[in-house]
């Protein structure tokens, strides 16, 4: 069961998915876990636990990123492992490095 984990520093939400969103309830549970960080300027994806995603969270992702950029909110994905980033290079996504974590 994948699982979304919501910590606010500041002006920045840090939400950590861990499990495989590949079925439409995580993607759905990523949605409302992004879509209720309004008072924000940076919301950093940590992929770091996220085993596998499949089209429909995928599809997710784009949809939060234009929902993120609509907001003026930046959406940045944080450490995907080897499968996720496979999925990930066919769309346009800011993925942050180690340094900028430590920065933000």
């Amino acid at each position: 069961m994948p699982t979304v984990h919501i910590d606010n520093v500041g002006e920045i939400a840090l939400i950590e998915c861990a499990g495989r969103f590949v079925r439409g309830q995580a993607a759905l549970k990523l949605r409302d876990a992004v879509r209720s960080q309004i008072d924000v300027r940076v919301v950093v994806l940590d992929l770091t636990e996220m085993h596998a995603i499949g089209g429909g969270g995928l599809g997710m992702l784009v949809l939060l990123q234009r929902w993120a950029r609509d907001h003026d909110i930046r959406l940045k994905l944080f450490n995907p492992s080897g499968p996720v980033r496979d999925k990930l290079k066919h769309v346009d996504f800011e993925i942050a490095t180690l340094e900028q974590m430590m920065t933000l």
